[in-house]
């Protein structure tokens, strides 16, 4: 029998193990029953609830957002989020619950829950050594630093050999999987 039972991940993939502990830890699921899809976009609905679901699924008060309805499967996730200063929205009352999540805006989120976590988020790298360093937005500067030092986001190798933040760049579920593997056994765990 399968250890996973995603049928889109393969045990020689290089996120096998992240979407394994992902899915062990009950920190993430699949699309389906059978699917994960781990080159997809995560978006901003469903990294709110991986961190409801790595907190345990407190209670929650309140509503929000309006574009996040009452029977969404994500709504207690959005709103606990929100309520922690986890999230925000765009300022017009909505929180985007399908928009694709950058990787600046995932460290962001991250730094954020770690710091509503009372983990320490002190430890900060140089960033310089990145091509694309002043690509990041200034409010995920610091975010992206400490993501950096902590060794959750290390950049990606690109085709020209240079490697690279792409803090613009969509973060994938498989991505998201491997980082918060990172995120749980080099700061939760520690």
């Amino acid at each position: 029998a399968p250890e996973i039972p995603f049928k889109d991940v393969a045990e020689n993939a290089w996120y096998y193990e992240a979407v394994k502990y992902a899915y062990d830890n009950d920190i993430m699921n699949g699309v389906k029953n059978d699917t994960f899809a781990p080159n997809s976009n995560l978006n901003r609905a469903m990294i709110a609830q991986v961190l409801y679901n790595l907190e345990g699924e407190p209670s929650v008060k309140g509503d929000a957002f309006s574009d996040v309805a009452e029977d969404a499967w994500y709504f207690d996730a959005v709103n606990w989020a929100a309520e922690n200063k986890i999230v925000e929205g765009y300022g017009d009352g909505n929180f985007g619950p399908t928009k694709a999540v950058t990787r600046e805006q995932l460290a962001a989120i991250l730094y954020r829950y770690a710091q509503n976590a009372k983990y320490d988020t002190d430890k900060v790298a140089d960033l310089t050594a990145f091509p694309d360093v002043d690509d990041i937005s200034a409010y995920a500067r610091r975010a992206l630093a400490w993501a950096n030092a902590e060794g959750l986001v290390s950049g990606t190798l690109a085709s020209d050999g240079e490697t690279y933040l792409d803090p613009q760049g969509y973060a994938t579920r498989a991505q998201v999987a491997s980082i918060l593997m990172r995120f749980v056994k080099n700061i939760v765990e520690k």
